[in-house]
């Protein structure tokens, strides 16, 4: 076999992974043409399948703009991706095959290949279609790579080792340049406004410092250690460091990500009621989600605006309620406690289908799910923002219910990317499960 191999991709390939085509460096990637016609049947499911298949085609759609597909285009990789027009129907095989599947015609064009002198490694997911495809002797491999996940975009905080004695150092300062931390590494020009930096040592685990890039001073602004907002406590350094940000009124946009259970939405809530009720900084905290079923939806649901609403938002009034009922507050009933906020006309519930041609100002505005977003709606959503409003965003890139987009072109991705070099935003990714062991474990093997 030469050193250069024709890689023919299973479709049960590329709808576990899409980028599963960048894959194979200094290879040729091949594609049966039948594969695109079950790409637009695959479309119309509402699940994994169906992003999965919209995405292959975003990206081969992009592809095509280098160049003829059929012919051949090079990748970034230095490997070579292709669309195969070879018919399986006008050949003849060692057994009869069954070409109305899908799977079978994949796997006919493999073969065909193979009988032409090329070096052929077929690549599938299927188990039967390895065991077919051993007896007609045609090489084949498991597909061993991993679904992409929200490890690949910017997370916002980054940690360094240093030493036991820096460290202490570190620990009596106010202000840390980054020349003394990175002085051999060279670093410090790439850290955008707000970032957050954990230090740490091996020597003392047990010890940590954690600070934020303040882009006008170029310096680090250690954050204090002892840190709370409405009876709440952050368990972890991302968690300490989107609670500065929340806090600090000169950030107008922060943008939380991560698994669930991480408490992106429980510390976005915890920041609006202090400083709504307490703080009096914002008139009200208004809060939406992009409405996207889990499946299949259940059709039309009954009642006026905020009846309809309410399934939608109830995990927002559970964190409220845990928030309240952990401050202290009496409440004879669940519906008391944040109720009593929305007859007050403190706390608004708003879809954002309504939202384009509206200016809002003065007020702690939170966008749950904004994973669900597209780039367009992230846009028209942000521009509504006015004079002393904070925007606050969260979202898990890796739970993605919009067939229409994936993980790198979803809102909440475009936005983090886009303003990570403004002072006026700031984005911390989560990777802790706070909620329970259980939700941890699931989370991260799941």
């Amino acid at each position: 076999m030469s050193s250069t191999a024709v890689y023919v991709l299973d479709l049960s390939v590329l709808l576990y992974s899409p980028e599963a085509l960048f894959d194979y460096p200094e290879q040729e990637v091949v594609l049966p043409f039948c594969i695109l016609e079950e790409l637009d049947n695959l479309k119309q499911d509402l699940g994994e399948k169906g992003r999965s298949a919209q995405t292959v085609s975003q990206i081969l759609d992009q592809c095509r703009q280098y160049g003829s597909l059929v012919d051949g285009i090079c990748l970034p990789n230095g490997g070579k991706l292709r669309i195969e027009l070879l018919n399986p129907e006008s050949a003849s095989f060692p057994y009869s095959f069954n070409l109305q599947s899908i799977s079978n015609r994949i796997l006919a064009v493999a073969w065909l290949l193979l009988q032409k002198n090329k070096a052929v490694v077929f690549i599938t997911q299927n188990e039967n279609l390895r065991t077919k495809a051993n007896t007609l002797s045609l090489p084949t491999l498991s597909f061993a790579g991993r679904r992409p996940d929200d490890s690949i975009l910017y997370s916002g905080i980054r940690r360094t080792e240093v030493t036991k004695q820096q460290l202490r150092s570190f620990n009596k300062q106010s202000f840390i340049n980054p020349e003394e931390v990175f002085a051999e590494q060279q670093e410090n020009a790439d850290f955008f406004p707000n970032e957050g930096l954990l230090l740490c040592s091996s020597d003392v685990p047990d010890e940590e410092v954690l600070a934020a890039f303040n882009s006008a001073r170029k310096k680090f602004e250690v954050l204090p250690k002892e840190q709370g907002v409405w009876g709440i406590r952050p368990r972890n350094p991302e968690q300490r460091l989107a609670l500065a940000l929340l806090l600090n009124p000169k950030i107008p946009l922060v943008s939380l990500s991560g698994k669930s259970g991480t408490g992106k939405t429980l510390l976005a809530l915890a920041v609006g009621l202090q400083q709504m009720m307490v703080e009096k900084i914002y008139a009200r905290m208004l809060v939406s989600r992009p409405i996207f079923p889990m499946g299949r939806d259940l059709g039309y649901l009954p009642g006026d605006t905020q009846e309809k609403l309410s399934p939608w938002m109830q995990p927002i009034f559970d964190n409220l309620e845990l928030l309240i009922n952990n401050n202290g507050a009496k409440s004879t009933s669940k519906r008391d406690s944040y109720h009593e906020l929305l007859e007050r006309g403190m706390l608004v519930v708003e879809p954002l289908t309504y939202i384009r041609g509206r200016t809002i100002p003065q007020q702690y505005m939170i966008v749950d799910e904004a994973q669900n977003l597209t780039a367009h709606e992230m846009k028209t959503i942000v521009t509504r923002v006015g004079e002393g409003t904070k925007i606050v965003l969260t979202g898990d890139p890796n739970q993605i219910d919009n067939q229409n987009i994936n993980l790198a072109s979803n809102g909440l991705s475009r936005l983090v990317e886009r303003f990570k070099d403004s002072q006026l935003a700031g984005h911390v990714r989560f990777s802790s499960c706070e909620r329970s062991l259980l939700a941890e474990l699931a989370a991260t093997v799941m």
